[in-house]
């Protein structure tokens, strides 16, 4: 079994549609990894903030339901998000976070052969600090992977978001980012020259999810597009992080994750490279075709397969 360690925030979604009543859901995107992780069957640690309130609550047992571990200690209010639906099952995000300093920083996970983080957590202070520095603090152990999840109304000046974003992405294995991130942070750049752009910093492997027409990858020798789940859509929450947690999934079926396997991760085929990014389509298409940040299970994955 792999172990995985996420470090970021978990968020009470708060899902508004024209003419229903406000639905509360368990979300925050490395929470939503974490639990697409433990769901696909993975060792899964969560170091995260939740408030010790109703909210809280409910995201633990979301969380514990799934299989994740959760590291961190308990404190002040739970994080939340307002997601209003528009007519396509996009959604538009007003939040209200809070990311503390917890002294010493995440908990040590020796264990752990793959860190993931980012989002808010990777960019908000004052914990964002701290976060910023594990890809740099954890190499000599573990493969790491970075989703700047981008959400312009909390992380302030792009040009100063950029430099932090670039910094993580350069210490990290695998980046994934949407096509919005991208054109939020590299507006002169299309998708895919934004993609090589973070490649030429350091990673094996960047990813692009790009909505409705798909995702794309690149490596240090291949481009590779594949085209999205053919579902119903109900909304894209959580679609990104359903594809994220796939791809880590797919990458540590093959293993391709853990400090020694790094060399083979750098040398992916492009055969390795599109059934990885199918393996994630195939997870965020199950999600995106029911409400809420509900990834699939190993055993709905392999059905439909």
């Amino acid at each position: 079994m792999r172990r995985f360690l996420v470090v970021g925030e978990s968020i009470l979604d708060v899902i508004a549609e024209p003419g229903a009543a406000p639905r509360e859901l368990p979300g925050g995107s490395p929470a939503n990894v974490a639990a697409g992780l433990a769901r696909l069957g993975n060792d899964v640690g969560l170091w995260t903030h939740l408030g010790d309130d109703p909210a809280g609550d409910l995201l633990r047992e979301h969380l514990t339901g799934s299989g994740v571990e959760l590291l961190a200690p308990v404190a002040g209010t739970t994080s939340r998000a307002l997601a209003r639906l528009r007519p396509d099952g996009s959604a538009h995000y007003d939040f209200t976070v809070d990311w503390p300093r917890w002294p010493g920083g995440p908990a040590p996970e020796e264990a752990a052969e793959h860190l993931h983080t980012g989002s808010i957590a990777a960019l908000m202070a004052p914990g964002g600090d701290d976060v910023a520095r594990l890809p740099r603090d954890r190499a000599a152990t573990t493969t790491i992977s970075y989703d700047p999840n981008i959400r312009p109304s909390l992380v302030g000046d792009a040009a100063g978001c950029r430099l932090r974003v670039e910094a993580i992405a350069a210490g990290s294995d695998v980046v994934k980012a949407s096509d919005e991130d991208l054109a939020w942070l590299y507006p002169e750049m299309p998708a895919l020259g934004a993609a090589r752009h973070l490649l030429a910093l350091g990673p094996a492997l960047v990813c692009v999810t790009l909505g409705a027409e798909g995702a794309l990858a690149v490596t240090g020798t291949t481009r590779v597009t594949v085209p999205p789940e053919a579902v119903t859509v109900v909304d894209t929450v959580g679609a990104g992080d359903a594809f994220m947690s796939g791809l880590l999934d797919a990458l540590g079926e093959r293993g391709l994750l853990g400090a020694a396997a790094r060399p083979r991760l750098r040398t992916m085929t492009g055969d390795q490279v599109r059934a990885v990014l199918s393996h994630a389509a195939l997870v965020a298409g199950l999600t995106v075709a029911r409400a809420g940040a509900a990834p699939p299970t190993r055993a709905e994955l392999f059905s439909q397969r």
